[in-house]
């Protein structure tokens, strides 16, 4: 059986950069926690956890100490909230999700009805909503703005993981209802490429596996459109999850992972896939 390795699987910048700051403020000292999971990876939460980086749900929870504020970035009261408390901030925020952020703040000063193409619930859209007006809207499709009056001046941003696809259908929707209309194409282009060399990967094989965690927006992601094409997709956090039953039959095999992905567990996928086919 022949395995293929998408050449992107794995930690993007943006990760990386969160992972590196967060392993150097250990040299500092001191109670260390992140607001939220660093990243949307368990087993890189475990590891940091292991030298002592612990995840807190709020700010309500760290009294002292360093608060390292996690990739996807946070509300902008919290933000202040940790300055009020003299904790020393870490900011890990990816820059892609701080230009975001930047823009939506802009946006909301210049006027513009501002929207939000991403989902309501993830993190990183919740922080980029702070810095907005309280009449910001979080959409995933122009069904969700069917009620939308005509605006003046309306003002669109995409949270760095979404499709191009949802991007582009809001976009196309709110240029018939503004008169005026900025548009910022805030779709990191890490999770561009990820998504079309999984495609293009997904068109060649029988089977694909996709590794990353299972509260990762963009591996999940990844998983629905390979599956879209390659019916055989399975999406996995760990080794220990695959069954061999999946590779009948399979002459070619693609493996793709997430933005939050780490490279050893990609390689630990690899080699056990390895070990079973050649049983």
């Amino acid at each position: 059986m022949e395995i293929y390795v998408a050449k992107t699987a794995g930690f993007c910048f943006g990760v990386k950069r969160a992972i590196n700051l967060a392993t150097s403020s250990t040299k500092e000292g001191g109670n260390i926690y992140t607001l939220g999971s660093i990243i949307h990876n368990p087993q890189v939460v475990k590891e940091l956890e292991d030298i002592g980086i612990h995840a807190k749900d709020s700010i309500d929870d760290v009294d002292e100490g360093t608060l390292i504020i996690r990739s996807h970035g946070a509300k902008y009261e919290d933000f202040e909230k940790a300055k009020e408390k003299g904790l020393r901030i870490v900011d890990a925020t990816c820059p892609f999700v701080k230009k975001a952020q930047e823009l939506v703040s802009r946006l909301t000063e210049e006027g513009y009805h501002v929207i939000v193409v991403g989902e309501r619930e993830h993190p990183e859209v919740k922080g980029l909503v702070s810095y907005g007006a309280e009449d910001i809207r979080v959409v995933e499709s122009p069904e969700e703005l069917k009620d939308m009056p005509r605006r003046r001046k309306i003002g669109i941003v995409a949270q760095t993981t979404i499709s191009m696809e949802k991007f582009e259908a809001v976009v196309g929707f709110c240029l018939r209802k503004a008169g005026e209309i900025k548009i910022f194409n805030t779709i990191c282009n890490a999770t561009t490429i990820r998504q079309k060399e999984s495609v293009e990967l997904a068109r060649r094989v029988d089977c694909v596996i996709v590794v990353g965690g299972r509260n990762s927006a963009n591996t999940r992601r990844l998983a629905e459109i390979c599956r879209s094409i390659q019916p055989r997709t399975y999406h996995i956090e760990v080794p220990e999850e695959i069954d061999p039953a999946w590779f009948e039959d399979t002459e070619a095999l693609a493996i793709t992972a997430g933005a939050s992905t780490p490279h050893w567990l990609i390689e630990k996928v690899v080699s056990e896939i390895n070990s079973l086919c050649s049983k």
